[in-house]
């Protein structure tokens, strides 16, 4: 696959959780939220600023990310399920 979000995107690939609760109970399909958690796969070549300078984003490929539930565009693209979103909805870099 071959692409390259444009400006301040990330592209995200949600990490599932858990199918079981710490109490040992299996979670149906239908019960289970979207996941907070993912990977960030691709990253876009950064904010342009007034005066025409480019400043690079914060995340970087490979980073361990936070999103909101709903937030974003969601793509599917080779089989696999992505998640497009600006860098201002990503919350935080997991170290």
């Amino acid at each position: 696959m071959k692409f390259r979000p444009l400006h301040d995107r990330v592209m995200v690939k949600r990490e599932e959780d858990d199918e079981r609760t710490p109490g040992g109970i299996i979670i149906p399909d239908t019960a289970k939220e979207k996941p907070m958690k993912g990977k960030v796969i691709a990253v876009g070549s950064g904010i342009r600023s007034e005066d025409g300078k480019i400043t690079p984003l914060d995340v970087q490929k490979g980073d361990i990310v936070l999103i909101g539930k709903w937030s974003g565009t969601e793509v599917k693209m080779d089989g696999e399920e992505y998640v497009i979103v600006k860098e201002s909805d990503v919350m935080g870099i997991l170290a």
